[in-house]
């Protein structure tokens, strides 16, 4: 999905868009797994039970409502927060936006940046993700975490900066 081009000033151009990188939604997916299992084995258990018709069926309805919360809350939530959460780089800005009900974001100008570090463990780098960090004129440096492909993110933000650079110098 592209980022939203009414967020953009005219003329801008988005360079790279980036979601956070997939390994944030493991353990969601595995949580989501782990009580889908353990409510079919309660589920299974229940009707293998000698129980009255009306407390099978309240027990059957209790397990499906709390199987119904927890993947709402273990696995819609944290899917819908991967998806609404943007790292975008444009040709004038770097743009960070989060947040489902309730969003933030932060804009950067190009302008702005001193300088651009990556980082990432020897997991990260297996699973081609890491940490971008970027010093700006004034302000403490902003840690961006689980950005995909971070070296190539680092080198485009780098071009942008060379870019910005030489049109500064010939003005």
């Amino acid at each position: 999905m592209a980022y939203p081009r009414e967020n953009l000033a005219p003329g801008e151009t988005v360079v790279v868009h980036r979601h956070p990188h997939w390994k944030g939604l493991v353990a969601p997916i595995l949580l989501f797994w782990l009580v889908t299992a353990v409510c079919g084995i309660l589920l299974g258990l229940l009707h293998g039970a000698d129980l009255d018709s009306t407390a099978r069926t309240w027990l059957t309805v209790l397990i499906v409502v709390v199987w119904a919360l927890a993947t709402l809350w273990w696995l819609v939530r944290p899917l819908v927060a991967w998806r609404t959460t943007h790292f975008v780089v444009t040709d004038r800005r770097v743009i960070y936006r989060n947040g489902i009900l309730t969003r933030s974001g932060i804009d950067l100008p190009i302008s702005r940046i001193n300088t651009v570090e990556f980082s990432h463990s020897l997991i990260d780098r297996m699973l081609r993700t890491g940490s971008l960090e970027i010093q700006s004129a004034s302000d403490d440096p902003l840690v961006f975490i689980d950005i995909p492909r971070v070296e190539s993110v680092h080198a485009l933000l780098y071009e942008q900066l060379l870019e910005e650079d030489e049109e500064d110098f010939r003005r």
